[in-house]
């Protein structure tokens, strides 16, 4: 038999017999039944823990307000118009705080619940996927706090500042703007893995994105103008430039995707 008809030799081959799981539809169930106990318990412990850490984390998140009260010389407070106003913003962000800090625990629950069944190369990329859309999401928060918040609050701030009416911050207000923001960027910065998956199933291609990038700054423009909070023309664009770059290295994310799959169709059709 030649070297190329040996199954040993097929890749395809060498795939099929990859260890993978072999369970029941009941293994299943109890198996799944299993990682959702241990993500709620994972998430249960995580809220205790973010009440605990609910006053510093309130601290750090009304920061950039305070400061660009003070840099405008305004009172640097802000207040609560609800007698429990203060209490459910406490335990409002305590779980919000806990379910991200379970985040972790919950996605490793779920890579244990689908690994076994997945391919040694699937298994790998699935790892992949995971910790890069972590690490985008939390560089979009961070691009929020550090970079975004500041200049929105300080243009509000000093914007009214000039006027005969001066800001009366509310407390809970601020907090659902501010939430409102971070998590907006930290979806904005998935932008690569979105563009992952497209790739992967054939409906984006490098090609594609580089031939419609005027479409492309358009739509970035129209979602800078809508989602910033201020209409001044620098927040918009410091809104841009993190997004512009999502989307060359959404091109460069795309183009190794392509390049993958065609090395992979042509290792097969020799093979064959």
């Amino acid at each position: 038999m030649a070297p190329s008809e040996n199954p040993e030799n097929s890749p395809r081959q060498t795939q099929v017999e990859e260890p993978g799981g072999s369970m029941s539809f009941f293994e299943h169930l109890v198996e799944l039944r299993k990682r959702l106990i241990n993500a709620l318990i994972g998430i249960g412990i995580g809220m205790m823990v973010g009440l605990a850490l609910s006053k510093q984390g309130l601290g750090y998140v009304v920061r950039p307000m305070i400061e660009a009260l003070r840099a405008s010389h305004l009172d640097p407070n802000l207040y609560y118009t609800h007698p429990a106003g203060y209490v459910m913003l406490y335990i409002n962000f305590g779980l919000y705080l806990g379910i991200a800090l379970a985040m972790p625990w919950v996605l490793y629950q779920v890579w244990l619940f689908v690994a076994p069944g997945l391919y040694r190369h699937e298994r790998k990329a699935v790892a992949s996927f995971i910790v890069s859309a972590t690490l985008l999401f939390l560089c979009g928060v961070a691009f929020g706090y550090f970079v975004m918040l500041p200049r929105v609050l300080t243009f509000v701030v000093e914007f009214s500042n000039k006027g005969p009416i001066k800001p009366w911050i509310d407390i809970n207000e601020y907090f659902s703007m501010t939430l409102i923001v971070l998590l907006g960027l930290g979806v904005i910065f998935e932008l690569p893995v979105v563009v992952f998956i497209l790739s992967v199933f054939g409906i984006v291609t490098p090609k594609f994105m580089m031939t419609n990038f005027r479409y492309a700054m358009l739509l970035i423009a129209v979602v800078a103008a809508i989602v910033t909070p201020t209409p001044d023309a620098t927040t918009m664009l410091i809104f841009m430039a993190p997004m512009v770059a999502l989307y060359f290295l959404s091109v460069l994310v795309s183009y190794m995707v392509v390049r993958k799959k065609r090395a992979r169709q042509l290792a097969e059709g020799q093979a064959t």
